[in-house]
């Protein structure tokens, strides 16, 4: 299969080197080392992206745009084939892209100290800020509604009422905390009406794996740009304090170990604002502890959703996955809402002026 995809950017299988790479669960991913160029080829899932090529459109977009305001911004796009495509389609219409390798780059899995968290968030941010001429409506929408909690909550509502009933009532404690947590889905119906608000070219995937850095540990760009689209700065700032802030992912069983790290969070704050605190609102400023609970809750909604629909979207492991997923969940929106003053203060200290913090109870 690989080797009419590399043929249509000129190379040929047999004087390549192809090995699997990196950890992204969504697309497939290799690296080609080819007469001592070294290249990434991924293979886009069409499940989960049904219009490639509207994300090969914007990121064209977004590149031209770098290039013509900040051409010294290290944005890494798609090689054209040798028919000048940005993507290859193969015989079983699966879609291709080849990117540069950047040389001396590296990606990490797993945040491992506050510096990290803080270059992260500040490639995040700059990304953002540098593409705020950028009008957010120039971009298609990948996926509608991937961020809308007022959706993903009428979704768990019909879920309690069409899922699967035996898991209903073995769930039932997970159930009464979504429930009982609902003023965060009126938050954001709330926010969403505010005028300071605004929809910004975001990239709705800021997990650490999705950033480069040098050996010296300094960030250099971000990459994994399928589901940059217009959205609210909340959905990139709040995923990371969901994936940075406690040592243990998403997958941990052992709730005992999920703690919010106040000084990551704090280092979030620091590099996120350090590129956006002049381009956020007045009124967006007094959600960054909300942005984290927005997020945490979604997904917490998200995998009980999941699993009363007998997993299917997300799939299972093991029985019960998607349940363990959702509790790991709720029980890291409980330990931040613990910290929720604290945190709020902290995040008063790098702001200049006075804003008002909506503690959403």
């Amino acid at each position: 299969m690989l080797d009419s995809v590399l043929s249509a950017y000129n190379l040929a299988v047999s004087e390549c080197s192809v090995q699997p790479f990196g950890s992204g669960l969504i697309n497939r991913t290799w690296k080609i080392t080819s007469k001592k160029k070294e290249y990434i080829l991924q293979r886009i899932n069409r499940n989960i992206f049904s219009h490639p090529e509207w994300i090969a459109q914007n990121i064209q977009v977004i590149g031209i745009y770098l290039k013509n305001h900040f051409p010294e911004y290290l944005f890494i796009e798609p090689i054209a084939s040798l028919d000048n495509t940005p993507l290859v389609t193969s015989e079983d219409r699966q879609y291709f892209r080849l990117l540069p390798f950047v040389p001396a780059s590296y990606s990490h899995d797993v945040v491992s100290s506050p510096s990290l968290a803080f270059e992260a968030a500040r490639q995040f941010g700059k990304f953002t800020r540098l593409l705020s001429g950028l009008p957010a409506e120039d971009l298609q929408v990948i996926l509608p509604d991937f961020h809308n909690l007022s959706l993903r909550y009428r979704q768990f509502e019909t879920a309690l009422k069409t899922g699967n009933a035996v898991r209903i009532k073995k769930a039932s404690e997970s159930i009464a905390a979504i429930i009982n947590n609902r003023h965060i889905a009126t938050g954001f119906e709330h926010l969403r009406q505010q005028p300071g608000f605004k929809t910004r070219v975001t990239h709705h995937d800021t997990k650490i794996s999705n950033v480069l850095f040098d050996k010296e540990g300094n960030g250099l760009c971000v990459i994994d740009l399928d589901t940059v689209m217009p959205g609210y700065f909340i959905s990139d700032f709040g995923d990371m304090l969901r994936t940075y802030l406690s040592p243990v992912s998403e997958e941990e069983k052992d709730f005992s170990r999920i703690t919010v790290r106040e000084d990551y969070f704090e280092a979030v704050v620091a590099g996120y604002l350090s590129e956006m605190k002049e381009e956020l609102h007045h009124a967006e400023l007094g959600y960054l502890v909300y942005a984290g609970k927005f997020m945490i809750y979604m997904q917490a909604i998200r995998f009980l959703t999941d699993y009363l629909n007998n997993d299917a979207y997300y799939g299972a492991l093991y029985e019960d996955h998607n349940l363990v997923r959702a509790n790991n969940q709720i029980t890291l929106l409980q330990r931040l809402t613990e910290k929720e003053e604290a945190l709020t203060l902290l995040v008063k200290a790098h702001l200049p002026l006075p804003v008002t913090h909506h503690n959403i109870t």
